[in-house]
């Protein structure tokens, strides 16, 4: 990352992150690598010029198209609660967005594959990502409730949007003991889950409330 937008200055400096991290820490969030890559990582690259001087806010900001860019600490506790258990091989991300929580997870599993329903919002997310040169996610336009079949099984599926209920369709394409990171419940009453898929049945833990746009079918 040569790039001189990269390393910022003033609300986008290395102090500045240092300073989420450590509100990060502070909250709970225990995994160093993931620590790591968002000190490091350009947060501010992901949202419009004039929301730089707050990409280090631990906030939810709007990145165009009716959609956010989760607030840091979200984007910490589902990374951190994906890569609980054994090394990924293969995850499928449903809402690529603007590519910031790719970008997180890249160098912490071999493969990603995102999906993402909103042409304009995937567009710009491969460009950023390979501005970081950022080479292990498969990018794909389409309905993330449908999972990504011809790619199936993954040992691990991250959700950044919110269902009614857990999809059918992400649970059927988890790799025997592999884990799924998911938002569900309705408006007000959304709670994150981690659900592992066992030889019989899933197991399923509850980690907090969250609030996140909803999980729209389709493409468009």
């Amino acid at each position: 990352m040569t790039d001189p937008r990269f390393a910022g200055i003033g609300m986008t400096s290395a102090r500045t992150r240092d300073r989420l991290v450590q509100r990060l820490r502070d909250q709970g969030i225990a995994n160093l690598a993931v620590l790591d890559r968002i000190r490091n990582l350009p947060r501010h690259i992901f949202v419009d010029e004039a929301l730089a001087s707050r990409a280090y806010e631990d906030t939810a900001l709007p990145i165009g198209f009716g959609q956010t860019i989760s607030q840091p600490y979200i984007v910490a506790r589902m990374t951190e609660a994906l890569l609980e258990g054994p090394p990924l091989r293969k995850v499928l991300e449903v809402g690529t967005g603007c590519g910031y929580q790719s970008a997180v997870l890249a160098p912490l599993v071999e493969r990603i594959y995102s999906i993402e329903r909103i042409s304009g919002l995937l567009e710009r997310a491969k460009e950023r990502l390979k501005e970081l040169g950022v080479r292990n996610v498969r990018f794909k336009l389409g309905d993330g409730s449908e999972g990504w079949k011809s790619m199936a099984p993954f040992d691990g599926i991250i959700v950044a949007a919110a269902a009614l209920t857990v999809p059918e369709e992400l649970l059927a394409q988890l790799e025997v003991n592999g884990r799924l990171i998911v938002p569900a419940g309705t408006e007000g009453q959304q709670q994150l889950l981690r659900i592992v898929r066992r030889e019989q049945g899933y197991e399923r833990r509850v980690l907090g409330p969250v609030s996140f746009v909803p999980l729209v079918g389709g493409v468009g």
